[in-house]
Parts: C-alpha cells; sequence; structure tokens
C-alpha cells in the first residue's frame, strides 16, 4: 500500500513540475517586462480557466492528499508510539540485591564436612545525604 501511494506521488509531482512550467506568466507581454500594467487591476485580468490552471490545481490536491496519506503510513509502520519499557516482559521487575556471600578457608584448616563456611558480607550503604566536603580556599598573600 505504500509503495502505491509512493509511486502515484513521484507520478503526481513530475506532472505538477511540468505543468507549472507550461504555463506563462500573467505579464507575458512586452508591456510587463517594464512594469507597466495599464488599466487592468493590481494582480492581472481574471481570465478563465485554462486546461492548464486547471490541472494544476487538480494536480496540487492530488499532490496534497498523496503527502498526507504517505505521512500517516509511514508513521502507522515505524511504530513511533512504543518505548523501551511497553517492549519488555510485563512480569519483568529488577532483582532485589541480597548480601553477598564470599567462602572464606582459614590458613590450612579445613570446617568438619569438608565445605567452606560463607561469611556474610556487608553491603555498603546509601551515602547520598551525606554532605559534600568544601573545595579548599586558596590563602592569599
Amino acid at each position: 500500500m505504500y509503495i502505491l501511494f509512493l509511486l502515484i506521488h513521484v507520478v503526481v509531482c513530475i506532472f505538477l513540475i511540468i505543468v507549472v512550467l507550461l504555463q506563462s506568466g500573467k505579464a507575458a507581454d512586452l508591456a510587463g517586462a517594464f512594469g507597466g500594467m495599464g488599466s487592468q487591476t493590481t494582480f492581472g485580468p481574471r481570465g478563465s480557466a485554462t486546461l492548464l490552471s486547471r490541472a494544476t490545481t487538480i494536480s496540487a490536491v492530488l499532490f496534497m492528499v498523496t503527502s498526507l496519506a504517505l505521512s500517516i503510513l509511514a508513521t502507522r509502520n515505524a511504530g513511533l508510539g512504543t518505548t523501551v519499557l511497553e517492549a519488555s516482559p510485563a512480569g519483568s521487575a529488577p532483582a532485589k540485591s541480597a548480601p553477598v556471600q564470599v567462602p572464606i578457608q582459614p590458613s590450612n584448616a579445613m570446617p568438619p564436612g569438608g565445605r567452606p563456611v560463607p561469611v556474610p558480607v556487608p553491603t555498603p550503604t546509601n551515602q547520598q545525604n551525606a554532605p559534600v566536603p568544601a573545595p579548599p580556599v586558596p590563602a592569599k598573600k
């Protein structure tokens, strides 16, 4: 669907460029070259719509419609509404930290049973509320 709209959009763009370049300006006569409009209105005479002006209007409308359709299709296919948190499984939670136990063996002695005894190692406390030491003040000379 996206490729179909893209092809239509490219064809409409090329057609719009050709139609606009084929049109002549409103002041294409000799007086218009020197800035003279005579007794005509400010924007020139309002003539009947020619085939080129109708083709320009239709192709401009088609250009806007295909541009809007392409932007809607691109955002739907891109999945812009998802975040990393939405992509993770719903039941996952951060693991709770348990005290680390490191086996310590005395110098050549094994405990009864032949297995080392785990000793709990204290975890560091939260020191976020500790005051930050002030920087040293340079001495005046």
